[in-house]
């Protein structure tokens, strides 16, 4: 039986999370969407999403901080850090915080699904392992 992956896509900016969304759906990934850190734990704990991807520049609380949360709360799920200005610093410091990876803004959508297949692929070995 094969489990589907839930993916979540957590960026403030409407403009680029829904057309993200719209775009990972079309190619068969189980998309959510959140606006803010506080809706992205609310939807976690409605039920846990697999991989989490996240900006780090967000009003109420950076990706930063919402990903230890997250990390903290929900430690087998995967987080890909998104960081705009070529800010290299960010995505280092979201990978010492146990992100997955990271890709700079703007994206390139293809290496982007890569990097989210490699973390499902990671998501599923860690649950088989606890089988």
């Amino acid at each position: 039986m094969k489990i589907e992956q839930k993916i979540l896509i957590v960026d403030d900016e409407s403009d680029f999370r829904i057309p993200l969304a719209k775009i990972f759906s079309r190619r068969g990934l189980a998309v959510d969407t959140a606006d803010s850190c506080s809706q992205a734990l609310a939807k976690m704990a409605a039920g846990p999403f697999d991989v989490i991807v996240m900006d780090v520049s967000m009003p109420e609380l950076n990706g930063i901080h919402c990903l230890m949360l997250i990390k903290q709360e929900w430690p087998d799920s995967e987080i890909i850090i998104l960081t705009g200005h070529a800010s290299v610093d960010s995505g280092i410091e979201g990978m010492k915080g146990g992100a997955f990876d990271y890709c700079l803004k703007p994206i390139d959508t293809n290496e982007l699904l890569e990097k989210i297949e490699l973390a499902c692929e990671k998501v599923r070995i860690t649950r088989d392992e606890k089988i």
